[in-house]
């Protein structure tokens, strides 16, 4: 008899779980484990293609060791960040450093503009069509991580599963700022000595007519 009642115990409060969204909880959390996995492969991805990207243009342009010592100390930063994903300040910080290196290969790339020969090199146009390929694949990665985590507030902020959502301790997850993200994706214009225009011609005084 106590096996069957602790039977109906545990039914009911299987049911009672399955009813206030338990079981979504956890399949959209592993959900937002799934696609911060998928941006850090691709993140990881762009640094391994940096130090022979970085090789090959210092073999051409050896006169731009400031852009390329910038893209150097970028992703060495990248790599020193012990992010946590559910930490706001680790996020940002992380978004940050990505950020820097987003704009320090836009400005190696834009100089590459500069060197006929590095842009025909094969090695070169390999590099820059991986690495171009992989940007594109941070930005869906990081697309559906936003979009995930959303899902996931959302979901969890809503009645009756933000009862259960206090109850086992699982709240809302921090995401990346779309703003600051849409601003690290613009490349930056790089002036290479572009004349100055001269400046406007004064307006002279009118003569003083005689009397």
């Amino acid at each position: 008899m106590r096996v069957w009642v602790r039977s109906l115990l545990l039914l009911a409060w299987v049911a009672l779980l399955s009813g206030c969204g338990y079981n979504s909880i956890q399949q959209k959390d592993e959900a937002v484990k799934a696609g911060w996995s998928e941006v850090i492969n691709q993140y990881q991805r762009r640094a391994d293609l940096i130090p022979n990207l970085v090789k090959t243009v210092q073999g051409y342009a050896q006169h731009e060791q400031k852009v390329l010592t910038d893209v150097t100390n970028a992703r060495a930063r990248v790599g020193q960040i012990q992010v946590n994903a559910d930490d706001a300040a680790s996020l940002q910080q992380f978004q940050a450093a990505q950020g820097e290196l987003s704009s320090a290969l836009s400005r190696l790339l834009v100089v590459t503009e500069n060197y006929p020969n590095l842009k025909s090199d094969q090695s070169f146009r390999d590099l820059q069509a991986q690495l171009e390929g992989t940007e594109n694949r941070i930005t869906v990665a990081r697309g559906r991580y936003i979009q995930t985590v959303q899902d996931y507030n959302t979901f969890i902020r809503s009645f009756p599963q933000v009862i259960t959502a206090k109850m086992f301790g699982y709240k809302q997850k921090p995401n990346f700022s779309v703003q600051n993200e849409a601003q690290i994706s613009t490349a930056p214009v790089v002036d290479f000595g572009a004349p100055t225009p001269p400046p406007a011609p004064q307006p002279q005084p009118a003569p003083t007519p005689a009397n």
